[in-house]
């Protein structure tokens, strides 16, 4: 996550995270698509990585439950974020959990 985190803002990393870089416009699409009101730009940053990993562990990581990812990702919102970003995070990953449910079809819950 701060891997991700440094990477937005610019400053380069120790940590190779070129399996998140090298998918960022899929996993943006999603994040805009279900956060309409929120432009890339003006979602908090730290709440933009959090959906930024998860979206991509949602879309590229099917052996992990889905319901896991979520809760992880809203549970570092809740240490990390402000106090709305775990009410974000939820809302826009269950949006995105809905569309790829009714594209996939249900996966591993937990």
């Amino acid at each position: 996550m701060q891997a991700i985190f440094a990477w937005q803002c610019g400053n380069p990393s120790a940590r190779d995270i070129s399996f998140i870089t090298d998918n960022i416009g899929k996993i943006d699409e999603h994040v805009a698509r279900h956060a309409p009101k929120w432009p890339l730009d003006k979602i908090n940053k730290i709440d933009l990585a959090i959906l930024r990993n998860a979206v991509w562990e949602l879309t590229f990581q099917p052996q992990t439950p889905r319901k896991v990812i979520i809760d992880e990702a809203i549970e570092i919102a809740k240490e990390y974020g402000n106090d709305s970003s775990s009410s974000f995070v939820n809302g826009v990953l269950g949006s995105i959990l809905k569309e790829l449910e009714n594209q996939n079809g249900p996966t591993k819950t937990a």
